[in-house]
């Protein structure tokens, strides 16, 4: 049921995405630190710009095929831009990324950043399933709790929505990353 609602609201919320960008304090995008961005869909449109200014040379998609057949870049377009895309599918509206996703694309961006890369980091608004991807980062790379790297992401991200079941999967990323050894990360940029 959640899969037909998502796909019903998918262009009507993208519709209201792109108002609040137009009409309020809302950015498509933000940078997390130096080699992450979270934002809303990668429009083809912005593919300059994204990797000539921001230097991005990975992509992180929490969506799934849908959502960006029209709009956004495909894997092929990516790779003729010079960029990698990771596709980690997550349904919208209540979808949480597997624990695996959440190691997956963690890995995926560290990568990036000690090759000297940005990596843009997307769903559709750049608010649930990407920034629950961002939170993660956040706790495997600088070692803070959940709660400490959803405070960062909303200071960031106003909009940002971490529902319940997301933060518990941060809990549980958390867990796996930082316990066991400690916390050995660096301090978040500012």
């Amino acid at each position: 049921m959640a899969w037909l609602s998502a796909r019903l609201l998918f262009y009507p919320t993208l519709a209201y995405n792109l108002l609040m960008e137009r009409w309020s304090s809302r950015r498509w995008f933000d940078r997390v630190d130096s080699a992450l961005i979270l934002g809303a869909l990668p429009f083809k449109s912005m593919t300059t710009q994204l990797v000539e200014e921001e230097h991005v040379g990975g992509v992180i998609t929490m969506n799934e095929e849908y959502e960006t057949r029209l709009l956004c870049n495909s894997a092929q377009e990516w790779q003729e831009a010079g960029v990698e895309q990771l596709r980690l599918s997550t349904v919208d509206l209540l979808g949480v990324p597997t624990l695996e996703n959440l190691h997956e694309g963690v890995s995926f961006a560290v990568r990036h950043r000690d090759q000297g890369h940005t990596v843009y980091l997307h769903c559709k608004a750049g608010r649930c399933r990407s920034a629950t991807m961002a939170a993660a980062y956040l706790i495997q790379v600088y070692c803070v709790t959940p709660e400490e790297a959803c405070e960062r992401l909303r200071a960031l991200r106003p909009h940002v929505i971490l529902r319940p079941n997301q933060v518990s999967l941060l809990q549980d990323f958390y867990q796996k990353v930082c316990e066991p050894e400690g916390c050995g990360g660096a301090e978040p940029e500012g």
